[in-house]
């Protein structure tokens, strides 16, 4: 399959039937907003329907950046008014879900800035591989006075423990792919220049095998691992009830003010940025 759009933010591009890269490209910052959710529930579709996929590589066209926070411009209606996806969840959600549980191994390849959405996709993802030179992982909300509303909460206390959770969520700190690693957050932390052939070589070994194998190995690790949806969804209503609290308002105001969305320094700064809203 292609996704061919003039406007398409995030694509498909098959490397064989067996195994295909989704690109996210959405310069300069690959912020996600609600334009993007459509795309991704289309690439999400492709990905659970067809019979040969077997292995998916989410990754960046857009350097310095992975994939950042949610779009603040739009009105949270243009969110909020989306019919909920096919697990009766919401749409962000709905789609992160989706892609822990479809019968395809997914892979997060993360070069640059994985903020937010970013984060929550790569958690989402079976497996993690970082750049130990370019890579920052963050869930960067509490420095807006949001909280995260893509499942970070449940999926990283899962992953690398309550204390290690609560030290992403509630620091809004950068992560680099080092510490990343060491905390469990990623898989493994590589050297730029090998990140690309290590991916590769492992998805093309994993697209080479049976593909009902491959899902019946998934299901039975989903079944030990995966948080229920009860868990996920009220992570959505606390992140929609935050972004609506006049804290949270003043705070991401003051954000835009210096630059968030226009400014590369803020973007790739965020930490900085957000920290010193509250001094």
């Amino acid at each position: 399959m292609t996704f061919d759009s003039t406007r398409a933010q995030i694509r498909i591009e098959p490397r064989s039937p067996s195994y295909w890269r989704v690109i996210i490209d959405q310069p300069p910052f690959n912020i996600f907003g609600p334009d993007m959710l459509p795309q991704l529930n289309a690439v999400v579709t492709a990905l659970e329907t067809d019979p040969h996929v077997q292995v998916v590589v989410f990754e960046s066209a857009v350097p310095g950046f992975f994939l950042t926070h949610y779009d603040f411009e739009p009105p949270l209606e243009a969110t909020t008014s989306m019919a909920p996806g096919p697990t009766g969840l919401p749409p962000l959600p709905d789609m992160l879900v989706r892609i822990g549980r479809m019968p395809v191994i997914s892979i997060a390849k993360i070069r640059g800035r994985a903020t937010g959405v970013g984060s929550e996709l790569a958690l989402a993802s079976d497996m993690r591989f970082a750049s130990r030179d370019n890579a920052l992982l963050s869930q960067w909300e509490i420095g807006a006075g949001l909280v995260p509303g893509g499942g970070p909460m449940t999926r990283l206390s899962r992953l690398i423990g309550r204390g290690r959770a609560l030290e992403v969520l509630t620091s809004g700190n950068d992560f680099d792919g080092a510490l990343a690693e060491r905390y469990g957050y990623v898989n493994r932390a590589l050297p730029d220049e090998e990140l690309d052939d290590f991916v590769e070589a492992l998805a093309t070994r994993i697209a080479s095998f049976d593909k009902q194998s491959l899902a019946v190995i998934k299901r039975h690790v989903n079944a030990q691992t995966l948080p229920p949806d009860t868990s996920v969804a009220p992570e959505w209503d606390a992140f929609i009830a935050a972004v609506q609290r006049p804290a949270a308002r003043e705070k991401i105001a003051q954000l835009m003010e210096m630059g968030l969305q226009k400014d590369p320094d803020v973007e790739a700064r965020l930490a900085h940025y957000t920290g010193s809203l509250w001094r």
